[in-house]
């Protein structure tokens, strides 16, 4: 069921669902999420048995202000206030060491968490109405079965998760991937998972490098947290994907045969003439934030056709397309 993100009513029956335990798909900057109370256990088994998720994977929990970071975080890193000041509300979350007692089914169990502050007004909304039916944080992974495609629209997470769950419809996601992942709990900032904030905007708030998550030196000091969207495998569509530079994917579309299923392609570069009319083509923007914007929204709209392939012109590899390169990368495997 679709309510308008308009309709203070429906913000109120947003809240009210959040605070008697049931799930909400709730709209955010990023992509929708699947929303439950983050204290309770109970709620919070439903989003993991919604998504035939490992209970093990942990949630990002959602809160409407830096203020609220108190109640979930034992502490806060001097670095990691800096990246709050700069960049909340937004699609930044920071791995932070968790409060006992706080959100451990939330946090999959883990002694830290993962928190971010939405700046889309339409969750900021139902967060702020929900602090007033009790619930203080909402965990809120993207609103689709474990592994598929992110949802950047409330059709998009109805199609994924059946017309019983009730949606904020909060227009279509701006940013269209999910937040960049920084984890804080190490001493220093650690890139978990890349989003559209630019890596050099993010030092510079930090006022430090960003280090990586498999660096050899930090993994003997401490074990890397698990975080949302790191999987080698994830945000894939049921159509096999493929990525290729531009040469690469002239030489397929050139080589396909009359018999061979017709691909879907999504690429920047000038196709070669004479194409097949059964191949689906969908222009790639050459921005990467218009890319991000769009790229969930066209591998849904691909694999609604029904292809069995996507094929995908591989992204370049300067620090603004990151945040895609991880995301096909992952579509990918």
């Amino acid at each position: 069921m679709i309510r308008a993100g308009t309709d203070p009513q429906a913000i109120e029956l947003a809240a009210q669902t959040l605070a008697q335990g049931e799930l909400l798909g709730l709209p955010t900057e990023t992509v929708y999420g699947l929303a439950a109370d983050a204290a309770s256990d109970a709620a919070v088994a439903k989003v993991y048995a919604a998504k035939n998720r490992p209970a093990d994977h942990p949630l990002i929990v959602h809160v409407s202000d830096a203020g609220r970071v108190a109640e979930f975080a034992s502490q806060v890193p001097a670095f990691a206030q800096r990246l709050i000041d700069a960049f909340w509300p937004g699609p930044l979350t920071l791995i932070l060491p968790r409060r006992e007692g706080q959100a451990a089914a939330a946090a999959g169990g883990q002694d830290s968490i993962g928190l971010r502050c939405p700046s889309h007004p339409v969750a900021q909304a139902i967060l702020r109405a929900a602090w007033a039916h009790g619930v203080h944080g909402v965990a809120a992974p993207s609103a689709n079965r474990f592994g598929r495609v992110s949802p950047t629209t409330a059709r998009h997470v109805v199609d994924e998760l059946g017309e019983q769950l009730l949606v904020i419809d909060g227009g279509a996601c701006d940013v269209g991937i999910e937040s960049t992942i920084i984890d804080c709990t190490r001493g220093v900032p650690v890139l978990l998972r890349p989003g559209v904030l630019d890596r050099t905007a993010l030092e510079a708030a930090a006022g430090m490098p960003l280090r990586e998550r498999d660096d050899p030196e930090l993994q003997q000091a401490k074990a890397t947290p698990r975080a949302s969207g790191t999987l080698a495998s994830h945000y894939a569509p049921a159509a096999r994907v493929l990525l290729m530079d531009a040469h690469e994917l002239a030489q397929a579309l050139a080589a396909l045969q009359p018999g061979d299923p017709a691909p879907a392609v999504y690429a920047r570069s000038a196709l070669p003439a004479g194409l097949r009319g059964d191949v689906v083509v969908r222009a790639m923007p050459a921005d990467a934030a218009a890319v991000a914007h769009d790229l969930f929204a066209v591998l849904h709209e691909l694999d609604a056709l029904g292809v069995s392939a996507i094929w995908i012109e591989r992204p370049p590899s300067d620090d603004h397309w990151e945040g895609v390169r991880d995301r096909l990368q992952r579509a990918a495997a």
